[in-house]
């Protein structure tokens, strides 16, 4: 990311109604769909500034990876989990150890060898043990967003199953989220094309609205499951070996 993206991200990670909400999503998955044991051994695959590792220690004890200095730095201040400099998919570390759960939570969209990323992990699983992956979702979003982040790619449903399957996984679960404040996303985005504008809902807005995007979006939690998604802004999975 650029370093302006990474600053944004640290500052807002705590507070902003898109990174709450999906912690929430994710942390919901994890216990309904994963259920991994106490004990389990838990590792981030690119850990950013390291906003998802509190919510990832309360599954168990956590080790993570990240290629970025000063997004390792950030994240290396929360004294959460052990973290060590690491890149897909051929510096993975720490030892060869095998982990209960994989986390690769909008990461894969930034490596150019995505099917070889995720083979490198399928080999570091432990018995019985599954990965969570998120990216982002259709295609046709793509937006100056995406070209601030560094993404290489935006997924379709069928896309991403493919490439998880070429890369000897078994695919337990996948579907669409954020699926809720979608029509909100392709207006606004919409707009600012038609108007030549930049941006969309990364900046964090007035307390009032960032309330009201949290809960609409964190309401996700308790559908996923019940219900699939026709579309959203992102795509999860659950894989195994």
């Amino acid at each position: 990311m650029d370093r302006s993206a990474y600053a944004s991200l640290s500052a807002q990670e705590g507070s902003h109604w898109w990174f709450v909400a999906r912690r929430a999503i994710l942390d919901a998955l994890i216990r309904t769909r994963i259920a991994p044991r106490a004990d389990a051994r838990i590792l981030e695959a690119g850990c950013g500034t390291g906003g998802n590792l509190a919510m990832l220690a309360r599954h168990g004890s956590v080790d993570a990876l990240e290629y970025d200095d000063d997004a390792r730095r950030h994240a290396s201040e929360r004294g959460i989990a052990r973290i060590e400099p690491g890149m897909l998919p051929g510096r993975i570390g720490f030892d060869g150890a095998r982990y209960d759960l994989i986390a690769l939570l909008d990461v894969l969209e930034h490596v150019e060898e995505d099917r070889a990323s995720l083979a490198a992990l399928r080999a570091r699983l432990a018995e019985g043990g599954r990965i969570l992956l998120t990216v982002p979702a259709v295609p046709w979003l793509w937006s100056d967003h995406d070209v601030l982040h560094h993404h290489k790619r935006r997924y379709t449903l069928a896309g991403l199953r493919a490439v998880a399957q070429e890369a000897g996984l078994k695919v337990e679960a996948i579907g669409y989220f954020n699926s809720l404040l979608f029509p909100l996303a392709v207006a606004i985005r919409t707009a600012h094309r038609l108007l030549g504008r930049k941006g969309g809902l990364d900046a964090q807005p007035s307390p009032p609205v960032n309330g009201l995007l949290r809960r609409i979006f964190g309401w996700e939690q308790h559908l996923l499951g019940r219900m699939r998604f026709p579309i959203g802004l992102s795509l999860y999975a659950i894989l195994s070996a």
